[in-house]
């Protein structure tokens, strides 16, 4: 491994998502690429605020999915309605556990059982400014290729000097 890495860390596992989060966000990963949906986990936004699922349409359209792995976990998080301001739609995701009426009529609800998921309810769509949708398209292609990189780097250690030789 380099001491020098243009990757400060791995923000994919950074130890605060518990393996329920991590199964529901599988499920919701497996339903978007069924529908021919873009998705990138934990990504950092311009406001701060790191989305747990940003997911990128064919047409152009940005949605975001916060994971909610119990009520408590709904409870003591007040920062979801910050995100409406970096997506077209807005998604809570959860599991069979979670009792989904607890999460706003507002939003859309996915529910996923870590193998797949179901849209129970459509978001409804609230469009970015033109300024926010090609930022955070930008935003999006960065961060794509960066982990692409870095996962071809851990898959091939050759690419980067630093195999044994």
């Amino acid at each position: 491994m380099p001491i020098v890495s243009p990757f400060r860390r791995d923000p994919l596992v950074d130890g605060r998502q518990s393996e329920r989060a991590m199964l529901v966000r599988r499920g919701v990963q497996r339903l978007m690429i069924q529908m021919r949906v873009s998705v990138l986990p934990e990504i950092p936004l311009v406001s701060g605020r790191r989305a747990d699922l940003l997911c990128l349409s064919e047409k152009g359209e940005f949605s975001i999915v916060e994971i909610k792995s119990s009520i408590e976990d709904f409870r003591v998080d007040r920062k979801w309605p910050d995100y409406r301001l970096h997506c077209d739609r807005l998604y809570f995701a959860t599991h069979p556990g979670v009792p989904v009426d607890i999460f706003p009529e507002d939003c859309g609800l996915i529910l996923s059982d870590g193998y797949g998921a179901e849209i129970l309810r459509e978001a409804p769509e609230t469009r970015m400014a033109s300024a926010t949708r090609k930022a955070l398209t930008l935003r999006f292609a960065r961060l794509a290729s960066d982990r692409l990189l870095q996962a071809e780097w851990v898959a091939n250690p050759y690419m980067t000097g630093d195999a044994a030789d």
